[in-house]
């Protein structure tokens, strides 16, 4: 059973890279600066609502002009 796992650790060892990439795993690299990019979307977030709020005010009045057109026609 020892030579088993042996065996198996070295086959491991020389396909990490395409177990990883074939299996989509996270490396420590990929997470190390994870928090990071968590805080940058978070902060994001009030001037996408910001966004959001201003272009449903906009598509409001673009609709209310559209439909006073649309009675003049």
């Amino acid at each position: 059973m020892i030579g088993a796992d042996k065996y198996l650790n070295a086959y491991v060892d020389r396909r990490m890279k395409y177990i990883v990439d074939e299996w989509d795993l996270s490396t420590r690299t990929d997470l190390a600066d994870f928090t990071g990019r968590l805080y940058a979307l978070e902060k994001e977030i009030p001037r996408l609502k910001a966004f959001e709020h201003t272009a449903l005010e906009k598509l409001t009045e673009l609709e209310n002009r559209a439909g006073k057109l649309k009675g003049l026609v």
